[in-house]
């Protein structure tokens, strides 16, 4: 069995939180191996990037001083490979006892180490995005969440707990609509531990109009579902994308945080511009 599958991650194990700078402790697992389940080759039919959202990150100044920043991370969909999230906090834990001369070199370090792991077996074709706030700027971070139709205004019967993409349908034939959907109702569970993720869901779509309760019904499918949150969404936009022939399509899941961090993934079918990183209320 390879070394870079969950199991040999650091996910469900007792750990000792180092707190000393370590690139090391950086897990990289391949995307390849759940996009083949997908039956996805080498191109996928989306573009994205997953937005990850660092609360707990602290250093100490040339003096010795404290520092705290909120980080926000972006990972380009292309690469070869996610990090497992327990790794990244370990990772982000190490930077606390360790002097660092400013902030400018703790989003240095970050950038290098953070894109040397999605690319990690493979040459590195572009590098993760960083941005550091500072307490002083902390006030203008904003609660918002996902604009569109609401889909959890459906009062219907909801009985299957596994991923059942036989629930999508359109309108083939039909005239093709633009619509922007949300639901805060989805669940899956941590592919390793079990625990549940939860999440607000926005599917924005131009094509045959989805019949919006068996969306919502499949949304709610995944509710026992074991699965990263990266590849639920590429399963989820997969799904829809087959199924229901959209025309342009994407996908974006805002998850709750868990040890400080939280991940959100977005796949779009058609260049656009990236969803801005701000929280919702349950983030």
């Amino acid at each position: 069995m390879s070394d870079t599958t969950p199991a040999h991650s650091p996910l469900g194990k007792a750990s000792a939180y180092a707190d000393q700078y370590d690139p090391a402790l950086l897990f990289p697992l391949p995307r390849s191996d759940k996009r083949t389940e997908l039956g996805l080759g080498e191109r996928p039919p989306f573009f994205g990037v997953d937005l990850w959202t660092a609360f707990e990150l602290g250093w100490l100044n040339a003096r010795g001083r404290p520092q705290v920043a909120i980080a926000h991370i972006t990972v380009p969909c292309e690469s070869r490979n996610i990090v497992e999230s327990k790794s990244f906090k370990l990772y982000l834990n190490s930077f606390n006892n360790t002097r660092f001369a400013d902030a400018a070199e703790v989003l240095a370090r970050i950038r290098t180490d953070v894109s040397e792991a999605v690319w990690r077996g493979g040459p590195v074709l572009s590098s993760v995005g960083v941005r550091l706030l500072s307490p002083e700027v902390f006030g203008r971070e904003t609660v918002h969440e996902l604009d569109g139709l609401s889909l959890d205004r459906l009062d219907i019967e909801c009985d299957r707990y596994t991923p059942a993409p036989e629930l999508l349908a359109a309108a083939m034939g039909e005239q093709p609509v633009s619509e922007v959907l949300t639901s805060q109702l989805l669940k899956s569970n941590c592919l390793v531990t079990g625990q549940p993720d939860w999440a607000s869901l926005q599917i924005a779509y131009t094509g045959p109009q989805i019949e919006q309760g068996g969306l919502l019904q499949y949304i709610v499918s995944y509710r026992n579902h074991h699965e990263f949150h990266e590849q639920c969404v590429e399963r989820i936009f997969m799904d829809i994308w087959t199924r229901c022939q959209p025309i342009k399509l994407s996908v974006y899941a805002r998850y709750t945080r868990r040890g400080g961090l939280d991940i959100n993934p977005f796949r779009t079918s058609h260049p656009q511009a990236f969803p801005a990183n701000a929280r919702t209320a349950r983030q």
